[in-house]
């Protein structure tokens, strides 16, 4: 999983460092700890946490505190009243919705895209290549209104709820 966050890096020892880098990596995955460092890579200066990952070193690129938002800063509700109907809904909705994570399933397609594009110019020789048109891949994607969903999923039930009262309902009067 540690692969899968943005900027890690593995590293590895020099010629004569094999032993330091193992003593780290060990130490570190025995005591359940993390190295903090800070390392000055193209953009400048990082923060950056040194963890184990099998028999690597994994140096992950984090935010300074003063990068960080402040959470109080933005209008989150705290408390909110939730009916259990509504939480065993959302976690129906969420179940529903879940499988296995699948890295290989996600690619970078702006990346794959810069890329053919560069092939383009590349086979063009340098002249202008033609205009490209965007594939069904890149098309922006449907994203799910869970409030929404959840919404007319209550609707539907208080309206099957009101109809079965009418019906109940005409059938005393009918008796």
């Amino acid at each position: 999983m540690i692969r899968c966050f943005d900027q890690p890096y593995f590293l590895a020892p020099e010629k004569g460092g094999e032993k330091a880098y193992a003593l780290l990596r060990d130490v570190l995955h025995e005591t359940k700890k993390v190295g903090i460092a800070k390392v000055v890579l193209r953009k400048g200066e990082h923060l950056a946490a040194v963890k184990p990952l099998g028999p690597a070193l994994v140096l992950e690129l984090m935010h300074f505190a003063e990068e960080l938002a402040d959470p109080k800063e933005l209008a989150i509700p705290e408390k909110v009243e939730v009916g259990k109907k509504e939480m065993a809904m959302a976690s129906t909705l969420v179940e529903g919705m879940t499988d296995k994570w699948k890295p290989e399933k996600y690619h970078n397609q702006y990346r794959e895209a810069l890329v053919n594009v560069i092939d383009k110019k590349i086979a063009a020789g340098g002249k202008e290549a033609p205009a490209q048109k965007l594939s069904q891949s890149t098309k922006a994607t449907k994203v799910i209104d869970l409030v929404s969903v959840l919404q007319k999923s209550l609707n539907q039930t208080q309206a099957a709820k009101r109809g079965s009262t009418r019906a109940a309902a005409k059938r005393r009067k009918a008796a």
